[in-house]
């Protein structure tokens, strides 16, 4: 066994397979759940079978911080649509139409929602008979070859003990910037990003659109634990992909009960409307880790078909939680002692003088005190590290919460220090410093160019010159093909022929 110590390469070692062991208990197990009619699928990054088949439901992460730049202000970001493959088209990514995508505020320690900030999207198709996503480059927002375009609008919901008290829409029709097609379609992303940040009345400021997943961990543990051993540790999974973000920064004022009780609980949840058009929720995340490697299968659809103010039925699972004792019994590291009412300080309550409201009522939420400035220089760990204003105070982007939690499970707050973590400690691209603060999505156009071409040259007189007959001069000739006339001749030969087969195959059925 290798000896555990607070530094070294020894201890790295040992600390990235008991993390791999940990996800892969969590969240091999999570894959297997049996979902009952109905019920409600876990919220994460394909953590259930039900909500790995409608991604646009699926909550990937919650973030919520004092906005670096304005520090009056609070951030709270919510992803949606794990694994977006830059350039998965020819349907690219939006947000589900028939969904309520709410952002829950509880700033009384109630576990009840003050406010919700619930986003509703439409699409909007300019031409129906083409199957491209833009028809040319795509320069602003309101550019005619930007084909598929969403809108939205935002309501905000105030409620007293779970009833509405009043409803006021604070936005309506805001653009969402697109996916990033790649750079012959969308040559400046940038603009298109600044296009779709809105300001709303008060002071608050909203985006709506595809991001850089900015969560960072090492997921390759199903290949029997990192192959085996430990030469594929510390890679960030989730490098190169996509989400769909919603970012809302708003005063402190606003959604803090008072100044002398400046802590609110935030979490976010995704409504469906069914058949008969009602609406049911099918994600919930705000805390992140604690459906994952907390609850057990049984209870992990009934938690996230659940609200906050009803965590009491699993509060067993927090204070005699299971991984310890795995993680004891796999790699002899003794498991703290039960109860945990350390756990439920930090994942159910918030830490006592920093982020606990008053008599809070336990549950789980991601707890943020409003009053604490900003870091000028955050530290991964946050609050394990001496950063006030980092995890579990909110949620930086910027926040390790796999090390930080992974820590705490195995004891850090109750004298059994360490230093486990997954040998991933920061996200592959640099945050923004300014809002929406999410890095800008991987462009589909990535990797490494085509044979015999040369960057910054115009693609389509590449593709051009590549395409003539040969023998054909450069000048004064009318064969010089651009390269949307070369994708749809191509598509239209794909079609004739699957049509063709498809003929056959109709008139040789038996029946």
């Amino acid at each position: 066994m290798t000896p555990i110590s607070r530094s070294g390469g020894g201890r790295r070692t040992l600390a990235t397979l008991v993390c791999g062991a940990l996800a892969a208990g969590a969240l091999a197990a999570a894959g297997v759940t049996a979902l009952q009619p109905g019920a409600a699928s876990a919220s994460s990054h394909r953590e259930a079978p039900l909500i790995s088949g409608t991604p646009q439901y699926d909550n990937t992460d919650v973030y919520a911080f004092v906005s670096p730049d304005k520090p009056d202000t609070t951030t709270i970001v919510a992803n949606w649509i794990p694994f977006e493959e830059p350039a998965g088209g020819p349907n690219f990514y939006t947000f589900a139409d028939d969904a309520q995508y709410d952002l829950h505020i509880d700033n009384n320690g109630d576990a009840q929602g003050e406010l919700i900030y619930r986003y509703t999207f439409r699409t909007h198709r300019k031409n129906g008979d083409t199957f491209l996503y833009n028809t040319g480059p795509v320069t602003s927002l309101d550019d005619p070859d930007l084909n598929i375009t969403q809108t939205y609008d935002i309501d905000l919901l105030r409620l007293h003990d779970q009833k509405l008290v009043s409803r006021t829409k604070v936005a309506d029709d805001v653009p969402v910037a697109p996916s990033n097609v790649g750079k012959a379609s969308m040559p400046d992303y940038a603009k298109l990003r600044g296009q779709a940040v809105h300001k709303l009345a008060g002071g608050s400021t909203t985006f709506a659109g595809q991001a850089d997943d900015p969560f960072f961990l090492d997921l390759r543990v199903f290949d029997l634990l990192y192959g085996g051993n430990l030469t594929e540790v510390g890679r960030d999974t989730l490098k190169g992909y996509n989400v769909n973000s919603i970012a809302l920064q708003v005063p402190n004022d606003m959604i803090r009960e008072s100044a002398g009780q400046p802590v609110v609980g935030i979490w976010s949840t995704t409504q469906r409307r069914d058949a008969r058009g009602s609406y049911r929720q099918v994600s919930r995340l705000g805390m992140p880790l604690v459906n994952e490697v907390v609850n057990p299968q049984k209870d992990k659809d009934k938690f996230n078909a659940s609200a906050p103010w009803n965590d009491a039925q699993f509060l067993k699972n927090v204070t005699n939680p299971e991984l310890p004792k795995l993680i004891e019994g796999i790699y002899k590291i003794k498991a703290p002692a039960e109860p945990r009412n350390d756990l439920v300080d930090v994942f159910l309550k918030g830490v006592k003088g920093l982020n606990q409201p008053p008599h809070v009522r336990p549950a789980e939420e991601l707890r943020l005190n409003t009053s604490v400035k900003p870091a000028m220089h955050p530290k991964r760990l946050g609050v394990l590290d001496g950063d006030n204003a980092g995890f579990p105070n909110g949620r930086r982007l910027t926040d390790d919460v796999i090390d930080a939690s992974l820590q705490v499970v195995e004891g850090e707050l109750v004298g059994s220090k360490n230093d486990l973590g997954d040998a991933v400690d920061k996200n592959d691209k640099k945050f923004e410093k300014y809002f929406p603060y999410v890095a800008e999505p991987t462009s589909g156009s990535r990797g490494a160019l085509a044979k015999g071409t040369t960057d910054g040259t115009d693609v389509r007189s590449q593709l051009g010159d590549a395409l003539q007959p040969a023998g054909a001069s450069g000048g004064g000739t009318d064969t010089v093909l651009v390269a949307g006339s070369a994708a749809a001749g191509a598509a239209g030969i794909l079609l004739i022929g699957t049509g063709l087969r498809w003929w056959r195959r109709r008139y040789d059925r038996a029946y």
